[in-house]
C-alpha cells in the first residue's frame, strides 16, 4: 500500500492508528474523529477504494490519478478538492522544480495525495500534533498545515530568483553576450511559478469565508496570514516578471546602440578614407600636367618645332609650372587639398 500515515483524532489529538482503510472508516464514524490519510502516488485500485468510501468524486480521483494538474480549488458537494504546486529551487540550473499535493478534504476527514518526493508532509502532522488545540479545528486545520508550508517553501524559491536576478543586472551592463539567454530561460522559470501561485488567493478565500463561527475564529487567523504571504510572494513575482522583461528591453537596446556605434565609426572610418582619397587623387592630377608636358617634350622625334626655338625650354618649364600651380589652387578651392 501506497499510505504513508493514517490516524484518526478527536479534539485534535492521535487516538487511533488503524491497520487498514477498512478499520480506518469504521473507527472514524465510531468516534466521530477526523481521519487523515496520507498517501504516496497512489495506483487506481487504492485511490478508488477512497473513493468509494468516502464518496468521492470521480473527476476528482481521475485528477488526482492523472496529476500534472494546475493549482486550484473545486467544490463536489460537501467534499473540496485541492490541487497544491510546491517549489524548490536548483540554483545550480536555475530551475523550478514543481512538486504536485492533491487534497480532498471532507466534513470528517482529509485524503492528501504526493505525486513528488516534496513536501514533507509528515512534518506538517508532526507540527499539527504539537499543536491540538489548533489542530482541533478539524479538516480546516489540517489544509491550513499543508498550505502553510508549501506556501512557507516559496521563500527559498524567491530568495533563489532574486539572486539570479542580480547576477543577470550585473552580466547585462558588462555586455555578457549570452545574457539573453538566460534572461529568458529565468522569465519562464517565474512564469510558471507565478502559474503554481497566483491561484492561491482565490483559493485561501473560500476556506476563509466557509469560517464563520466564533469556534474557527484561529484557524481564520492562520488562514489570513497564509493569505498574506501569498498576495506578498504574487507582488514579488509580478516585480521579478517585470525586471526580466525589463531587462530584455535593455538588452535589446544595449544591442541596438553597439550596433549603431559600430555603423557611425565605420561611417566615420569611410568618411575619413575618403577625404584621404581625394587628397591623393588631387596630387595626382596637380603631378600629371607637368608629366605630361615632360613625356611630351621628352620623346624622340626629330621634327618638333620646339626643340630649335630659344624659349622652348623656359616655356616647357613654365608650361609644367604653371598646370601644376592652377590644378593645386583649384583642388584647394574645393577642400581637397
Amino acid at each position: 500500500m501506497t499510505i504513508v500515515d493514517n490516524a484518526i483524532y478527536v479534539d485534535g489529538r492521535r487516538t487511533v492508528e488503524p491497520q487498514n482503510l477498512e478499520e480506518t472508516f469504521e473507527v472514524m464514524r465510531e468516534n466521530h474523529g477526523v481521519a487523515w490519510i496520507d498517501m504516496f502516488h497512489p495506483d487506481k485500485a487504492e485511490l478508488q477504494q477512497v473513493a468509494d468510501e468516502l464518496s468521492l468524486h470521480h473527476l476528482a480521483v481521475t485528477d488526482a490519478l492523472t496529476g500534472h494538474q494546475r493549482a486550484k480549488l473545486e467544490r463536489y458537494g460537501d467534499t473540496l478538492f485541492i490541487v497544491l504546486r510546491p517549489a524548490k529551487y536548483l540554483d545550480d540550473v536555475e530551475k523550478v522544480e514543481f512538486g504536485e499535493v492533491h487534497l480532498f478534504m471532507g466534513p470528517d476527514f482529509v485524503v492528501s495525495v504526493k505525486h513528488a518526493d516534496f513536501p514533507d508532509i509528515g512534518a506538517v502532522r508532526r507540527r499539527l500534533e504539537s499543536e491540538p488545540e489548533l489542530f482541533a479545528a478539524g479538516p480546516h486545520a489540517i489544509v491550513y498545515g499543508i498550505m502553510d508550508y508549501i506556501v512557507d517553501g516559496y521563500a527559498p524559491v524567491m530568495a533563489g530568483l532574486q539572486n539570479d536576478i542580480d547576477e543577470i543586472e550585473d552580466q547585462l551592463f558588462n555586455g555578457d553576450r549570452e545574457v539573453s539567454r538566460r534572461i529568458y530561460d529565468l522569465l519562464r522559470e517565474v512564469i510558471d511559478f507565478q502559474r503554481a501561485t497566483r491561484p492561491l488567493d482565490e483559493m485561501l478565500r473560500p476556506l476563509l469565508d466557509e469560517l464563520k463561527d466564533d469556534a474557527d475564529l484561529e484557524i481564520r487567523r492562520h488562514l489570513r496570514d497564509v493569505l498574506d504571504h501569498v498576495l506578498r510572494i504574487i507582488d514579488r513575482s509580478e516585480a521579478f516578471r517585470t525586471l526580466l522583461e525589463n531587462a530584455l528591453t535593455v538588452h535589446s537596446t544595449l544591442i541596438a546602440q553597439k550596433q549603431n556605434d559600430e555603423m557611425t565609426r565605420m561611417t566615420e572610418t569611410s568618411l575619413a578614407q575618403g577625404e584621404q582619397v581625394k587628397r591623393i587623387s588631387a596630387w595626382a592630377a596637380v603631378l600629371f600636367a607637368p608629366t605630361l608636358v615632360a613625356a611630351i617634350y621628352g620623346m624622340n622625334f626629330t621634327n618638333m618645332p620646339e626643340l630649335k626655338w630659344f624659349l622652348g625650354y623656359p616655356f616647357a618649364v613654365a608650361l609644367m609650372l604653371g598646370s601644376g600651380v592652377a590644378l593645386y589652387v583649384a583642388f584647394k578651392r574645393r577642400g581637397w587639398l
